[in-house]
């Protein structure tokens, strides 16, 4: 079973229950600010669900890219900000890519690139990169070892299939419009 294998050296079941749990944290405390600046309630994720995934990609890739600085803060704080940062551009890119813009507006800080990034925000991936490896990361692993393992596989695999189920839906929702272009460039491309 896919539970069983090996993800940067650590088995599966823990960085997928990492994942998921970054995952949720970050969507609930996006949501919770975002919502207490437009003063109601707003969901922060692509998805229907309680659930962005950039936050759990964001939170590992810092976690087993700068672990082996775990204890120089000061090294922690300067690549955690340049790598957040980083994350953030591409995640820009992307999302410019597929849907034309990204989710986030920065124009009304200082010192910002095109919207996309400012200083203020890498200052603040730097301060969350401390925070991770000083207690966030304790306090996932302690959770996740908390959740028996014969629930947390099936827990596990039902909300995967959840977040997939209600990523698709949302994706297609977004992108039905441009479907039949799609389709067309592929079926040309493919039988030319």
């Amino acid at each position: 079973m896919w539970w069983d294998k090996v993800i940067f050296g650590m088995d599966s079941y823990q960085v997928v229950w990492w994942f998921l749990t970054y995952s949720i944290l970050g969507w609930a405390v996006e949501s919770l600010y975002m919502s207490f600046c437009n003063r109601k309630l707003t969901n922060r994720g692509f998805a229907k669900g309680p659930f962005c995934p950039i936050y759990g990609v964001g939170a590992l890739t810092v976690y087993f890219l700068l672990r082996r600085y775990e204890s120089n803060a000061l090294l922690l704080f300067i690549y955690g900000s340049v790598l957040a940062t980083t994350l953030e551009f591409l995640t820009a890119l992307l999302m410019l890519r597929i849907f034309g813009d990204f989710w986030w507006d920065y124009k009304e800080k200082p010192f910002n690139y095109k919207g996309i990034l400012c200083v203020e925000s890498s200052i603040a991936w730097g301060f969350y990169t401390v925070f991770l490896f000083g207690f966030l990361q304790k306090m996932v692993v302690s959770f996740v070892k908390g959740i028996p393992l014969s629930f947390g596989k099936v827990a596990g695999s039902i909300l995967i299939l959840l977040f997939l189920g209600d990523f698709l839906h949302s994706f297609y929702e977004e992108k039905k419009d441009v479907l039949p272009e799609w389709k067309k460039m592929l079926t040309e491309r493919f039988r030319g």
